[in-house]
């Protein structure tokens, strides 16, 4: 074989550019965290434009960076990315990784030097483990009380506060040679479905769309790098077709109207709004036709991303997929790893700890709302009620009871993540081991998750006085923290605690 060619059993072979130029387009996730696996060695080899971290692939810092530089040591131009939006969506607590709330939080307190400071400690940290593209911010705007998975990712529904915070967001990272990737175009936040489960549709007319889009325009005008696509269907700009599939939405609407001239990323291709309606590789190739430059295969199992990567290179054999389309999409990654893919810094992870230690827990306090508590509710009996993490965001592990007991050594409490088989029993059970305590009833996005509602509303009835705290968006509650992630917890705990 000659060495400027791949072949595949059974299939004409791909002079090297352009085998290479597929590869780029290309980003897959893996099983392990010890060592590179062979499959993904050839693909790395052969021109991967990147790799997706998740928690499978976490153990410490010290690891992630071994695991960076080896796969760097087969091409020092890839690029590794990892979702990093701060909150409860991450995958490198493991790492040390500075705590941060969520994009809601940090809009609530609407400061945004303070989100740029939060930006900063996260990919600094990213810099350190040799991680070079965050997937993030979000830009959704958050439309609907009934969206399942924009929610506290999101900056609010206003457009004006989401593009300021967007702007010192992308600003920072990049100023640590970390590369952001504003997500999911044209916006998520519309939404009655979680797009990982199944299709999305968005059914608003062109005109209530373009609010939606005014903080991806900031983000653009930013200097964004990256973007990435939604699977998201929208009728009034393509009925057929979810946004990531759809040559109108990334064609004429992002790349001619609003100009936008870097890397356009697709979600994940194993979602089911893309996997359940066309599947994983027939995605790839309708993706990278109709304008997408890289498409994400997340899954731990490489095969799923050699199938994608298959279907690709057969198009490409068979004129359906252009070679030019290619091409263009390979030379936008290349740009981008000429700019990201080796890391910036030299800073120790113990030193970039401590140059950030109290950002996140000073974001998480200001944005705390209250009504109506106690100066203290001490030695109390909290419930915590909240939805078992999400598997694809690492969503929601954090519990309230923890971080009021690292306050409050008295506090008990009960953590409910589920419907139970007797709910009756457990709220006797919990009024019974309160006894005279006081009682704090805490709810995350109730609305979405009517086990809550009926936990909360019977509690309540036994015990009228109890403090209801929301730690979603706000549903009534007392005091609010804006989302899960740790700090956000410790910060409602301090004001229970009065401390």
């Amino acid at each position: 074989m000659s060495p400027f060619e791949h072949t595949s059993p059974g299939s004409a072979a791909l002079p090297v550019d352009l085998d290479e130029a597929a590869h780029r387009c290309l980003v897959a996730g893996f099983d392990g965290a010890t060592s590179v696996p062979d499959p993904l060695k050839e693909l790395v080899d052969r021109g991967l434009g990147g790799v997706i971290l998740f928690t499978r692939n976490i153990r410490d810092a010290e690891q992630v960076r071994r695991l960076t530089d080896e796969l760097r040591s087969i091409r020092p131009d890839l690029l590794v990315a990892v979702d990093n939006e701060g909150g409860g969506i991450g995958h490198l607590r493991a790492t040390g990784a500075p705590e941060v709330p969520g994009s809601y939080a940090l809009g609530v307190v609407d400061d945004p030097n303070l989100t740029a400071r939060c930006a900063d400690a996260l990919a600094a940290h990213l810099a350190v483990l040799g991680i070079t593209v965050s997937y993030a911010p979000v830009a959704d705007l958050q439309r609907r009380p009934d969206n399942p998975i924009v929610r506290t990712r999101s900056f609010g529904a206003d457009p004006e506060r989401a593009a300021r915070h967007l702007r010192a967001w992308i600003t920072a990272t990049e100023a640590r040679g970390v590369a952001s990737c504003a997500k999911h175009f044209p916006g998520h936040g519309g939404t009655a479905t979680d797009s990982h489960h199944a299709v999305a549709v968005d059914p608003r007319p062109y005109d209530a769309l373009q609010p939606d889009l005014e903080p991806f325009r900031a983000a653009i005008a930013a200097g964004v790098p990256m973007l990435m696509s939604a699977h998201v269907v929208f009728p009034a700009l393509d009925p057929n077709r979810p946004a990531t599939l759809s040559r109108r939405v990334l064609g004429d609407l992002l790349r001619h109207d609003l100009g936008f001239d870097g890397v356009l990323v697709s979600d994940a291709l194993e979602m089911k709004a893309i996997a359940a309606e066309y599947g994983e590789a027939a995605g790839a190739r309708i993706a990278l036709a109709v304008g997408a430059d890289q498409v994400v295969i997340a899954a731990g199992d490489l095969n799923l991303t050699l199938g994608c990567r298959d279907a690709v290179l057969d198009a490409l054999r068979s004129g359906v997929l252009a070679r030019e389309r290619v091409e263009e999409a390979a030379a936008r990654v290349r740009r981008l790893a000429e700019r990201y893919a080796t890391p910036a810094t030299t800073t120790t992870v113990a030193g970039s700890a401590s140059e950030h230690a109290g950002v996140g827990l000073e974001a998480a306090r200001r944005a705390v709302r209250s009504r109506g508590v106690p100066p203290a509710v001490r030695g109390a009996h909290v419930v915590d009620l909240f939805p078992p993490p999400h598997p694809a965001l690492n969503w929601g592990g954090e519990d309230l009871l923890t971080e009021v007991r690292a306050v409050d050594p008295r506090a008990t409490g009960t953590a409910v993540t589920g419907e139970c088989a007797d709910p009756d029993a457990l709220v006797e059970g919990i009024v019974r081991r309160c006894g005279a305590a006081a009682l704090v009833v805490a709810t995350c996005d109730a609305g979405l998750h009517p086990w809550q509602v009926r936990l909360r509303d019977a509690l309540l009835a036994r015990r009228p006085d109890a403090v209801r705290v929301d730690t979603g968006l706000p549903e009534g509650g007392a005091l609010c923290s804006y989302g899960r992630g740790r700090v956000s917890l410790r910060a409602v705990a301090e004001v229970l605690a009065g401390v």
